[in-house]
């Protein structure tokens, strides 16, 4: 049961730090309207304070923030946070930033006036002391940390406010998660797939004891097929990510061993593993290499391992926190043992994106680059008909190298760092 203003924090659409979003409901119950300022309050007494602005697919008593927001709170999808208006927020006289030092290596200069100025000159933007913030500009993501503000602890930053950098990096709290990490926002063609994956994730992770009470096993086990390149590995690492679980890989050619027993060992091995750490993801990787249809297997060695997968999967506990999501190239190969009912609860097509999708997988491979103004991904989404995540994160990846090619007179690559002015003047053109 919810307490009085708390609320269930879902995935933002949005990449905006500075803004959360409420269903029209909510924002009229707080008497709210869009701009205006509340305060966050997360795990261990964290907080933070956003603008809001109201979205017509929020669920009521929700709230959707970004990546960034929930680190800054310490939460995860699925927890609460509580929320209070926030009337009379001061514009900020200064505010003491420093860079992350596992984000800035390789880097020096000019951090200020590449980084920071672009980043506050967009639109005022609340900051609380303690926040961290991920500025995404030449060629880099760069993580900043708020040290101090005038008036503190929180103000909002304007084009009047001075914004001090400190020169010496400072080290990331143990607490804290690299922001830099794959999470849901850096996977891109996949709002569908990834919604239907996150909502039987958490709530068998969050809401055992609801199938215990009727008494059925809670679904565990996900198969993703698809073509290559599609995003499958990615959509696992990043779910491990967003729920803070143990990620375990199972390459399926790796763990194949021409001794007897020794493969359905290391199988047993890793759910061993992962029922001690969880929760915990385990990601079966070419699941048809380990499991092929049996009338095909060559060789004696392959017939046990299918049966041990099985067993592992049928064994899995209720109460273990363990997910088992799997990926194949050809979903028909594997053995149809399988796909009966109760092993793989639910089987998800990741396939070729459309023109939509590849637009959003390009906005998400360059938003670390500047790109010219003669560029236009729109173009590029629509003669790109049949390139996968992997093909457009290719081209984009060229066309960065043959811009550094073309500036690698102004570098001094006889020293171990770079400028971050001559970062900025990287700038990606529609001829790269």
């Amino acid at each position: 049961m919810l307490q009085p203003n708390q609320l269930i924090v879902d995935d933002a659409v949005n990449n905006d730090d500075s803004v959360v979003t409420l269903s029209f409901e909510l924002m009229e119950k707080l008497q709210l309207c869009k701009g205006d300022m509340v305060m966050l309050k997360g795990e261990k007494h964290h907080e933070t304070v956003r603008a809001v602005a109201p979205n017509l697919l929020c669920t009521i008593n929700h709230i959707e923030m970004n990546r960034v927001v929930r680190n800054n709170l310490r939460v995860r999808l699925g927890d609460t946070v509580s929320i209070q208006v926030c009337k009379n927020i001061k514009h900020g006289k200064h505010i003491f930033v420093s860079p992350v030092d596992d984000t800035v290596q390789g880097i020096t200069g000019n951090l200020l006036g590449v980084y920071l100025k672009l980043y506050f000159r967009t639109h005022d933007r609340p900051v609380h002391q303690g926040d961290v913030f991920t500025v995404h500009a030449a060629m880099r993501a760069v993580e900043f940390k708020v040290t101090g503000t005038e008036p503190s602890p929180y103000c909002i930053v304007t084009p009047d406010t001075v914004i001090h950098c400190g020169d010496n990096p400072i080290k990331r709290e143990e607490e804290e998660i690299s922001l830099n990490k794959i999470g849901y926002d850096d996977i891109g063609g996949v709002r569908k797939q990834l919604k239907e994956i996150k909502k039987m994730v958490e709530f068998t992770l969050r809401h055992p004891q609801l199938f215990k009470t009727i008494g059925i096993k809670p679904p565990q086990c996900i198969l993703l097929y698809g073509p290559p390149g599609t995003g499958k590995s990615l959509i696992a690492r990043a779910v491990a990510n967003e729920i803070g679980a143990f990620f375990f890989l199972i390459n399926g050619p790796q763990i194949m061993s021409k001794l007897a027993g020794e493969s359905e060992s290391n199988l047993r091995k890793a759910f061993e593993e992962a029922e001690k750490n969880s929760s915990a993801i385990i990601f079966i990787d070419k699941l048809d290499a380990i499991a092929p249809k049996r009338k095909k297997t060559h060789g004696e060695v392959e017939h046990p391992i299918i049966s041990q997968l099985l067993t592992l999967m049928d064994g899995l506990k209720q109460r273990s926190h363990v997910i088992v999501m799997a990926a194949t190239n050809r979903p028909n190969s594997i053995d149809p043992a399988l796909r009966r009912f109760g092993r793989f609860d639910l089987e998800v097509d990741i396939g070729i994106p459309d023109v939509v999708d590849r637009l959003e997988i390009l906005c998400i491979h360059t938003k670390n680059m500047k790109l010219g103004d003669d560029v236009d991904l729109v173009q590029i989404a629509n003669e790109t008909h049949g390139y996968v995540g992997a093909d457009l994160a290719s081209l984009c990846s060229k066309a960065a190298l043959q811009q550094i090619r073309e500036k690698m007179n102004v570098m001094d690559l006889q020293k171990d760092t770079i400028d971050a002015e001559v970062l900025n003047s990287l700038v990606v053109t529609q001829e790269n």
